[in-house]
């Protein structure tokens, strides 16, 4: 198969989406290709017994407060996609010793259990905070770091948060979520509820930038909720398989691209086993540095600093995915849990910061901060009636363990079938604590430990599904690499993409559309810029 286009994008995640159809929409021809029989990347369901899983992710806030949902949401959803969403509880954490913390999309209704009155006024002024410096924050988010363009919502941020305001940001971004809520807040609530929710930004409670996080994780869940998708997350990948069709895409799949082509010194599209692809303009990749420039890349196209620092490009913590089907409603010692979509099995950064101490030990932790996800709560097609079933998340795994913090599971052999559905009892003995009667309620059980995760989706690094580390040095400026931070290579014609560069991990597709946008409608700065560097 050979053919040619103005761009060839790969990888059929979300950011590979959002920058195909963004190219398309603006008249270039635009071929799509992935590995995998169907695109998505980590984006899928599953149907069993008659319930409906999202195998991977699953909650979109991200998704449908950015840039490419504003821009093809409506399509999206003339194409079937459908959301459910929740008015009331929102999310909650549930301790070792029972006692529970809620947070609902009203803020009134949060504070409302908050035990001490100034950490009521204290979290009000959080919200209110971020919401008067919503714009200029979210446009950092979403800009090229390292182009001209960030200036814009810089000053915008400068003329909202004035100096004082913007050197508290940057203090901000050095801060731990623990540290910055132990400074702010005299309760245990807002650090049970928001600390384990650092965990879905690939931090731990003592990780830098965490007190940057915290805010932008409870104001956006306030405001924008924890859609799904109505029916699983398929249908979520059918509307954009309908959109992409429409815009004449062409989609190739299990087509496994092995490297980019480089002719004098510009990249001109990429070749795997029995096919070729022709780039006219551009080829964007959905890879991790690792890949790009260790194995896609022809050696010596580029400077050897770039290639030594993707070398050192570091994964971060592994994780697990658990998927109970329970013949009925989970039953939750606290019964207020029935309601809530995404339940934390926390203390918050006490028992959550010592896990992933532990992971990055190499031990599995003995007391695993849990994600448990009752989308059924939200959309209740995905169960039979009177049924219900747990998304289970870990986050704070090794991929290569050397031992067992509880000194209960043998892991000299790794991650094999025995010690991954071992350290799924564990973990359902966490929930299970906190709900008697659970047990007796499964009918089945589903684990996809860390190998299969990486099996899935090479991007996912030792397990790792946010494709390396987002500690401070590996993060906003420094990524993907400190020597080559934003999404231009420097290899002209070749761009990079997805959750190993700014603005990281999430279900977004922020930088798919940043790098299409830019193609697509450049700036007066960029196209002289395109013309000096043949960019």
């Amino acid at each position: 198969m050979h053919a040619t286009y103005d761009a060839v994008v790969v990888g059929g995640g979300i950011n590979g989406l959002v920058a195909a159809a963004r190219l398309a929409r603006a008249g270039w021809s635009v071929a799509l290709v992935d590995e995998h029989d169907r695109l998505g990347g980590f984006i899928a369901s599953e149907q069993r017994d008659g319930y409906t899983r999202d195998t991977w992710s699953s909650w979109h806030p991200l998704f449908v407060t950015g840039p490419a949902y504003a821009a093809f949401g409506a399509d999206l959803h003339r194409h079937g996609l459908t959301y459910a969403n929740t008015d009331g509880p929102l999310t909650a954490t549930v301790a070792d010793d029972g006692s529970v913390a809620f947070a609902h999309r009203s803020v009134a209704a949060t504070v409302a259990g908050f035990a001490e009155p100034r950490d009521r006024e204290a979290y009000r002024a959080m919200i209110d905070r971020f919401g008067a410096h919503a714009a200029g924050i979210g446009g950092l988010l979403g800009a090229e770091l390292h182009a001209p363009s960030s200036l814009g919502p810089v000053a915008t941020l400068a003329r909202a948060a004035g100096v004082s305001g913007m050197e508290t940001y940057a203090r901000d971004a050095l801060t731990s979520g623990r540290s910055w809520m132990r400074a702010r807040f005299t309760g245990p609530e807002t650090d049970r509820l928001w600390a384990p929710w650092l965990l879905h930004a690939g931090l731990a409670p003592d990780s830098a930038s965490g007190g940057l996080m915290v805010p932008i994780f409870a104001a956006t869940m306030h405001g924008a909720g924890l859609p799904v998708v109505t029916g699983g997350a398929g249908n979520f990948l059918t509307a954009w398989e309908r959109l992409l069709d429409e815009l004449g895409v062409a989609v190739h799949t299990g087509r496994r691209v092995e490297r980019v082509a480089v002719v004098s010194g510009r990249a001109t599209g990429v070749a795997g086993e029995g096919f070729a692809l022709q780039a006219r303009r551009a080829v964007l990749a959905t890879v991790t540095p690792t890949a790009l420039y260790g194995s896609l890349l022809p050696p010596g196209v580029v400077p050897a600093p770039v290639a030594d620092a993707a070398a050192r490009y570091r994964p971060g913590r592994a994780a697990m995915q658990v998927h109970v089907r329970l013949s009925g409603p989970v039953p939750w010692a606290d019964g207020r849990l029935a309601g809530v979509p995404l339940v934390h099995v926390s203390d918050g950064s006490a028992s959550t910061a010592i896990a992933c101490a532990e992971a990055e030990a190499g031990l599995l932790p003995r007391r695993p901060t849990v994600v448990v996800g009752q989308q059924h709560v939200l959309d209740p097609t995905r169960v039979p009636e009177g049924a219900a079933a747990l998304w289970l998340q870990l986050q704070e795994l090794p991929f290569a363990p050397v031992g067992d913090a509880a000194g209960e599971l043998d892991t000299a052999d790794g991650w094999n079938r025995t010690l991954a559905e071992g350290y799924a009892e564990r973990v359902l003995d966490r929930v299970a604590a906190h709900a008697p009667g659970l047990r007796e309620l499964v009918r089945g059980v589903d684990v996809l430990d860390p190998t299969a995760i990486t099996a899935h989706n090479p991007n996912a690094l030792c397990g790792d599904p946010y494709a390396g580390s987002a500690e401070l040095d590996q993060n906003f400026w420094w990524r993907p690499l400190p020597t080559s931070g934003g999404h231009a290579t420097p290899v002209p014609g070749l761009w990079q993409i997805g959750a190993s560069t700014h603005p990281g991990p999430g279900l977004g597709g922020a930088s798919g559309f940043l790098v299409a946008d830019r193609l697509a409608a450049p700036g007066p700065v960029a196209r002289l810029r395109g013309r000096l560097t043949g960019r």
